[in-house]
C-alpha cells in the first residue's frame, strides 16, 4: 500500500521533531511546514536543514498567509499538528483554527491529527480554572474539525515521560534526586507515562490505519501505568538507596496553586488532576476509541523505562 504524504506543522518543536523523524523512518513522503516566523533562529533553521538532508521536503507557509497554508495542504494527504503546548491561551487555538480553515478549503485531507497529545480534553470539562482553559480550547478546535467534515484522529498520549518520570513526578523537577522526594498524597494514584519517541511512532503508525479514523486513540499500554510511588521505587532500586519521603496532602497542594502566576496555575492544575484525581486511568476506553498498544503495530510497543 502506498504510504500517505505527511505534512508536519510545528516540526521543530519538542514532539514535532520526533514526529518528523518517525515519519521519515516509516517511509512516508514527509513535508515540514517552514514558517518565516522562525526568522534566524539558528537552531530551528539547522533542524529544518537536517530534516531536508534526511529526505523531508520543506514547504513554505505562514499562519499570517491563508493562501500559503492552502497551497501547502494541497500537496499532502495527512496533516499532523505539533505546535508547542507552551502557547497558552488564545495563540495556540487561533493557529490551529487557521489550519482547519486551510484544510477545509483545500478539501483533500484524508486525516488530520491536531495538537493534543496529552489528557483527553473531552473528559476534562470539570478541570480547575485556569487549567481548564487549555482543555476548553482544544474542544473548540475539535468542534471546528468536525463541523468542517475533516477526517481526524485525536491522540491522547497522557504524560510525557521526559517531563514526568525524570523528576519523579514532581512539578518543576526533571532530574531525579538521590536524597528525597515529595509524594502526592500517598503516591498511590495511577498515571500513564509514555516515552516521547513512542508517542511519535504511534502517531505515524495511526496515519494509514483505518481503525483509528474519526476516533480518539489513547496511548495507554499496561506496562506504562504506574503510581508515583512505583516510579520512585524503580529509581531507588537503580541507585541502591531509599529516598526520604514526605507527603503533600490534596488540600495543601490545592492551596499552593493559589497565588501562583497564570502559567504555574495551569501546570499545577494539570498535575492535580493526574496525580490526585487519577484522570488518566479512572475510566474505561469505550466505543469510538482505541488503545494504541492493542492495535498490535509490530515495532511500536511502548516500554517502561525507569528514570
Amino acid at each position: 500500500m502506498e504510504k500517505s504524504r505527511v505534512l508536519v506543522v510545528g516540526g521543530t518543536g519538542y514532539l514535532g521533531r520526533r514526529i518528523v523523524g518517525a515519519s521519515i523512518a516509516e517511509g512516508h513522503p514527509t513535508f515540514v511546514l517552514h514558517r518565516p516566523e522562525i526568522g534566524i533562529d539558528i537552531e530551528k533553521v539547522q533542524m529544518l536543514l537536517s530534516f531536508r538532508e534526511q529526505g523531508a521536503l520543506l514547504l513554505p507557509g505562514s499562519f499570517g498567509d491563508h493562501r500559503s497554508l492552502v497551497d501547502a495542504v494541497r500537496k499532502v494527504d495527512v496533516v499532523v499538528c505539533a505546535i508547542s503546548g507552551v502557547h497558552i491561551r488564545s495563540h495556540h487555538i487561533l493557529l490551529q483554527l487557521k489550519l482547519v480553515d486551510a484544510m477545509k478549503e483545500a478539501g483533500n485531507i484524508k486525516k488530520f491529527i491536531p495538537s493534543e497529545f496529552g489528557t483527553d480534553p473531552s473528559r476534562m470539562g470539570h478541570a480547575l480554572f485556569p487549567g481548564r482553559v487549555t482543555f476548553d480550547e482544544k474542544m473548540v478546535v475539535r468542534k471546528a474539525i468536525e463541523e468542517a467534515n475533516i477526517p481526524f484522529t485525536y491522540v491522547s498520549a497522557n504524560c510525557f515521560m521526559g517531563y514526568f518520570v525524570g523528576g519523579l513526578c514532581q512539578p518543576g523537577h526533571i532530574v531525579p534526586s538521590t536524597r528525597s522526594v515529595r509524594l502526592h498524597g500517598q503516591g498511590n494514584v495511577k498515571a500513564v507515562y509514555v516515552d516521547e519517541d513512542d508517542i511519535a511512532l504511534y502517531t505515524i503508525k495511526m496515519i494509514d490505519d483505518r481503525r483509528t479514523l474519526n476516533k480518539t486513540v489513547y496511548i495507554r499500554p499496561p506496562e506504562n501505568i504506574l503510581s508515583q510511588r512505583e516510579v520512585v521505587m524503580a529509581w531507588e532500586e537503580l541507585i541502591g538507596r531509599e529516598l526520604e519521603k514526605t507527603c503533600i496532602s490534596e488540600e495543601d497542594f490545592l492551596s499552593n496553586i493559589q497565588g501562583q502566576e497564570y502559567a504555574q496555575q495551569v501546570g499545577l492544575g494539570h498535575y492535580y488532576h493526574v496525580c490526585y484525581e487519577g484522570c488518566l486511568t479512572n475510566f474505561a476506553i469505550g466505543e469510538g476509541a482505541e488503545e494504541a498498544s492493542s492495535l498490535k503495530y509490530p515495532d511500536g510497543v511502548c516500554r517502561w523505562a525507569a528514570p
